[in-house]
């Protein structure tokens, strides 16, 4: 219903336009008939970057945004799809949102959630879209006005952890920290990768990273962890119930 931008089409080869006529796709309709504003598309994006409002849980907005469904374009693996989400790395960011387009129309709402930032484009004429402006304008507003750190604050444990819990552990030779995080998660880090933990009834479920959607258990002594059949312990190799046995002549010098 009017007022509304009119959808166009522009000529290839002259700079004339052409009105696109407006029509019911059908069972299609939820790809395209969605009418919008850019202040609504706007709250669209806070709301990726976690200003849900309690319609959906932190849960369940990290499932939405993890990558799950690779989109095999060429040699470079640069996109994919979460739920209901495309996921994009552009110039080493991860961006998660989605474009949209319909005859006389076209959108994008992207947000990148490390930086909190989040852009939107919308144009009243039928192309497919402009990636590059979308890395453009958030490159522009990363360069000029780069996001300021939350102040830190103490913040308690996570609920059942002990600080003794946190610290070293080691998978076999290789070093990893535990590490209690500020929003309550757990962060687990190690060999060029990072992985967060929501804790849940009966384990802390992985986020992200290699052990995203992997169960974490602790010992309740302390002295390993169980995490995706790895066994991690204080020590290389130490007490825990490692697959495989440990070799009983220990460390020697050859």
């Amino acid at each position: 219903q009017p007022p509304h931008a009119r959808g166009l089409a522009v000529h290839p080869w002259a700079q004339l336009v052409q009105g696109e006529p407006e029509h019911d796709a059908g069972a299609l309709a939820p790809a395209g008939q969605l009418w919008s504003t850019l202040e609504d598309l706007g709250r669209l994006a806070a709301f990726l970057l976690g200003d849900t409002g309690g319609v959906l849980s932190a849960d369940t907005l990290e499932e939405m945004r993890a990558p799950a469904l690779v989109d095999d374009h060429g040699d470079a693996l640069e996109s994919s799809y979460g739920l209901g989400l495309q996921v994009a790395h552009v110039d080493g960011h991860r961006l998660t949102g989605h474009y949209g387009a319909m005859p006389g129309f076209v959108a994008a709402v992207f947000v990148d959630g490390d930086a909190r930032l989040g852009v939107v484009t919308a144009a009243n004429t039928t192309y497919g879209g402009d990636r590059e402006l979308v890395s453009a304008l958030l490159g522009i507003v990363r360069d000029a006005e780069p996001p300021v750190p939350d102040e830190w604050r103490p913040a308690p444990l996570p609920e059942g952890i002990r600080l003794e819990l946190l610290g070293t552990w080691c998978w076999g030779p290789n070093p990893y920290v535990l590490k209690a995080r500020q929003d309550g998660l757990l962060e687990l880090e190690g060999r060029g990768d990072r992985s967060r933990f929501r804790c849940t009834q009966d384990a802390w479920i992985g986020l992200d990273g290699y052990f995203a959607g992997e169960r974490l258990r602790l010992d309740p002594a302390g002295r390993f962890l169980e995490l995706a059949t790895f066994i991690f312990t204080r020590a290389p190799y130490g007490e825990g119930p490692i697959p495989g046995g440990v070799d009983p002549e220990g460390w020697t010098p050859s």
